[in-house]
């Protein structure tokens, strides 16, 4: 784990943070699929339709696709041994399919809480920037994150630390008061990577084993749990 003070003291299950000397967290990068939107039912089906127009007949493989969310598309494809044509059919389907994408509950109110107390917010995702924008558009609260970054931005892509930095150069983040909040092995790895306290979302539909496996040094089972990382940021 990382030895910076806020993760001295580390939630476990949504917890309390406890213990002199833990810093309260400034800045918040999210991952955005399983994180901050529930986007699951429509990656399958972008994925699915992808599959048939690309390979063609047979199960598409979503559920190994799914162990690798966090990934750049191109990223995942690569590792599992299929096209990278997919790629367009997926991000079609996808735009298509947007309006059925609907936010965690609890992720409004904590976006808009987090924002009263002062604290800055950024999301950093495996899908593409103009893919990732045009979603929280149609959700209605790209305005709350002062930047919106994708795989395609920087150039390592998660689980190199590279859109985390971007993000924190953007808002001028204290490493020691940001933190990552990610439903992925890649987001831990991430956050590590650019010295950042990295927190598993246990609220999607992520693998528990895994991500608990890779030792988070917080672990939060709802939304509004982070607020308690952020008690102490307030605006006049």
């Amino acid at each position: 784990m990382n030895s910076h003070p806020l993760n001295s003291h580390p939630i476990s299950y949504g917890g309390p943070l406890s213990g002199a000397g833990a810093a309260p967290v400034t800045s918040v990068v999210f991952d955005l699929d399983g994180v901050l939107v529930n986007s699951f039912a429509v990656m399958r089906e972008a994925f699915t339709r992808a599959y048939a127009e690309v390979v063609g007949e047979g199960e598409p493989p979503f559920e190994e696709y799914n162990r690798h969310l966090g990934r750049y598309f191109p990223d995942i494809m690569r590792i599992m041994g299929l096209p990278l044509e997919m790629e367009a059919p997926f991000v079609r389907e996808s735009y298509r399919l947007a309006h059925l994408v609907e936010m965690f509950d609890g992720v409004p109110e904590l976006l808009s809480e987090l924002r009263h107390r002062g604290v800055r917010l950024a999301v950093a995702t495996g899908k593409s920037g103009p893919r990732a924008r045009s979603l929280l558009d149609t959700l209605g609260i790209r305005g709350q994150f002062e930047v919106v970054l994708g795989s395609d931005e920087v150039a390592r892509p998660k689980p190199a630390p590279d859109i985390v930095l971007k993000a924190m150069d953007v808002m001028d983040a204290d490493p020691d008061r940001t933190v990552m909040v990610g439903d992925a092995v890649t987001d831990l790895a991430s956050a590590r990577g650019a010295g950042i306290t990295a927190v598993a979302a246990m609220w999607g539909e992520t693998d528990e084993e895994t991500l608990l496996a890779a030792e988070p040094d917080v672990i939060l089972r709802k939304p509004a749990e982070l607020l308690s990382l952020c008690q102490a940021v307030t605006v006049p």
